[in-house]
């Protein structure tokens, strides 16, 4: 009797939101987990400001009218989105939806509305919530940036005690104390993550039920 040959199958990816507050590192965690993880690709939105400098549509933001951004908010096409300085700015969910089908895992690097707006639309979104080991360091890191006026900083202050308030929105938070550690730590989540029953269920059917 000959073997049954083994189909090709494709586990779904995942979206994984890494969101902190101002000063937490977040965005180079998530610049360096995107250079460490060829398999992990970057979120890219659409927006309706104008491109600047050496920008490429496509590979910094999709470019796109005011009239296509609120006919993709309209019909259901934006995963989140939000209006910045006047322009907006918001993600496809067709992309998005491509790439997990096809197996790929998407990181985002955003604001906490920007996550809860992901979550409510695809509550599988695995979030990482980036702190500082405490208020009084993050308010030295702030301070040490020296691009903030003293005003700003106790308003970021203030806003991070908010953020973590909600702490029963996270899965996982991570306590940034060390840079090297703490992308360590999330490169261990995403990880197990990827071995979670619900990714695998199509996987198992295919492979060893057909």
């Amino acid at each position: 009797m000959k073997a049954k040959q083994k189909k090709e199958t494709i586990k779904k990816g995942l979206l994984i939101i890494i969101s902190g507050p101002s000063g937490s590192g977040k965005s180079t965690i998530y610049k360096e987990i995107l250079s460490r993880n060829s398999n992990i690709l970057g979120s890219i939105s659409v927006t309706t400001r104008e491109p600047r400098g050496a920008e490429i549509d496509g590979v910094h933001y999709y470019f796109i009218t005011k009239e296509k951004y609120f006919e993709l908010k309209e019909t259901g096409g934006l995963l989140e989105g939000a209006k910045v300085y006047g322009n907006y700015y918001g993600t496809p969910l067709a992309k998005v939806q491509e790439q997990i089908e096809n197996g790929k895992d998407i990181v985002f690097e955003i604001d906490i509305d920007g996550a809860r707006q992901i979550k409510s639309k695809y509550p599988n979104a695995i979030w990482i919530f980036v702190i500082p080991p405490s208020l009084a360091i993050l308010e030295e890191r702030l301070r040490s940036r020296a691009t903030d006026t003293a005003e700003v900083i106790e308003r970021r202050l203030s806003l991070a005690k908010s953020e973590i308030a909600y702490s029963e929105m996270f899965d996982y938070f991570v306590v940034n104390d060390g840079l090297s550690e703490s992308i360590k730590t999330i490169e261990g989540i995403i990880e197990a993550e990827r071995h979670k029953a619900y990714l695998m269920t199509d996987f198992i059917k295919k492979t060893y039920l057909d």
